[in-house]
């Protein structure tokens, strides 16, 4: 598979308080296409950073209702997947392609 194709699977890394607080278990966080899987999704990882997925979590979390200048808004549902990495393996997302 090319780069591009890695980055229709892999949207970003998903930067947050319980993002950080896996990396100490050797996981990194993504929001992922919503129609990847799990094999696509190790297979895009390994591909873009040059690492070993031990294993690979998904989950779906669901839109919420909100309201943008008074009005009513739904925002949209996230794939997101925790990537288990093999021991001895680093992969750190604040830096840079």
């Amino acid at each position: 598979m090319s780069k591009e194709h890695y980055y229709d699977i892999i949207k970003s890394p998903a930067i947050t308080e319980k993002g950080t607080m896996v990396s100490a278990h050797n996981q990194v966080v993504f929001n992922v296409a919503r129609t990847a899987t799990k094999p696509a999704i190790k297979k895009a990882v390994e591909g873009l950073f040059g690492v070993k997925v031990k294993a690979v979590n998904t989950l779906i979390r669901k839109g919420k209702s909100r309201r943008f200048k008074g009005q009513p808004a739904i925002l949209s549902d996230v794939k997101k997947a925790y990537v288990t990495l093999e021991e001895g393996q680093r992969l750190d997302v604040t830096t840079g392609l």
